[in-house]
């Protein structure tokens, strides 16, 4: 298979691919801190792209655990499949609200890189919906947003979203060396 970016991707597919480039691995490190991952039996990833936040929950998940990557966009499904030889990785090529089905269990994190600012509306609560569905009690969600669109109305309704779904919602610090800069969501206990 021939290389495949995320840029690529995004300029054939701008409305499947929310990124121009891929996220950094201080974002990824960002994402995978304070989640329990090192505890989680079955973690889910929305939009994995090109597996940077995967490398990084699979460097954190104990040898016994799994993790669901969900990809809308086949080509980039395709290449993690190709790239990752881990067999607690398992690569779904689908939409990411139905991720309850795909994981087949209670899910104990999800990690996100989904392009929440750019989803239609209704996507994205169905979506986050599903995550609440599919997350345990003491569950744990985190994804990241771009600095530059926090402020926008996308990225507030966003955060109201959460805020909604979630007993506890924090706000990490601006990662600066991602490009563009972003910070993390981290969503703590759903709301059922």
């Amino acid at each position: 298979m021939s290389a495949v970016s995320l840029t690529t991707q995004f300029l054939r597919r701008p409305l499947m691919t929310g990124a121009v480039a891929a996220s950094s691995r201080r974002l990824a490190r960002a994402m995978t801190q304070h989640i329990g991952l090192e505890e989680a039996k079955l973690v889910v990833e929305l939009g994995p792209g090109t597996g940077v936040f995967t490398d990084a929950v699979l460097g954190l998940l104990a040898p016994d655990a799994r993790l669901m990557a969900i990809e809308l966009n086949p080509h980039l499904a395709e290449r993690l499949v190709a790239t990752r030889r881990d067999d607690r990785l398992t690569v779904v090529h689908g939409a990411a609200a139905e991720l309850a089905r795909a994981a087949g269990g209670p899910v104990d994190a999800v990690v996100s890189g989904l392009p929440w600012t750019v989803m239609p509306p209704d996507e994205r609560r169905r979506t986050l919906d599903a995550v609440v569905r599919a997350l345990t009690p003491n569950g744990r969600f985190t994804t990241f947003a771009y600095l530059h669109a926090a402020w926008t109305p996308p990225g507030r309704r966003l955060a109201a979203d959460l805020r909604n779904r979630f007993h506890a919602v924090d706000r990490g610090p601006v990662v600066w060396p991602n490009l563009p800069p972003a910070f993390v969501h981290r969503a703590v206990s759903p709301r059922q």
